[in-house]
């Protein structure tokens, strides 16, 4: 692969363009590499601290008596958004609800339990056990491929 830079002072704005025979699998993970967003963080509470979270860092964020908590390996943290809008603003990062009051980060989950019926038995990384709703279940056993 070659790389070209060329600095014009009359460029307002960068320019990329990609030259190739054919879109390869290498192209369109460039193309999707340059397309990613800015990186997205959490803001929580703890303590009456502010702390800025890393999702990647996050098991999971679950709702219980109106407020929304991200739980993390270092604490839990309680933050102002709703369950929905993190649905939203994290599902492309593997973020999946499991429930009406909970969403997992799925490169967290350590395994699932398929023995019971009905429901699936979520263990975390950190040893947290968690059942997905039957209301769910299909949905995760078709995001598993099973």
């Amino acid at each position: 692969m070659q790389i070209e830079i060329k600095i014009d002072k009359n460029c307002i704005e960068p320019k990329i363009v990609i030259m190739a025979q054919s879109m390869t699998e290498d192209v369109k993970r460039i193309v999707e590499l340059l397309s990613a967003e800015t990186p997205q963080l959490l803001a929580g509470f703890r303590n009456d601290q502010l702390e800025i979270l890393d999702p990647a860092k996050v098991l999971r964020l679950y709702a219980q008596q109106g407020k929304v908590i991200a739980v993390t390996e270092s604490g839990e943290y309680t933050l102002r958004q709703r369950l929905y809008e993190l649905e939203e603003k994290f599902e492309k990062d593997g973020f999946i609800r499991i429930s009406n009051s909970e969403i997992i980060n799925l490169k967290k989950a350590k395994n699932f339990d398929l023995s019971l019926a009905g429901s699936i038995c979520v263990r975390l990384s950190d040893g947290t056990i968690t059942y997905v709703s039957r209301r769910y279940v299909s949905k995760i056993k078709q995001l598993l491929g099973i």
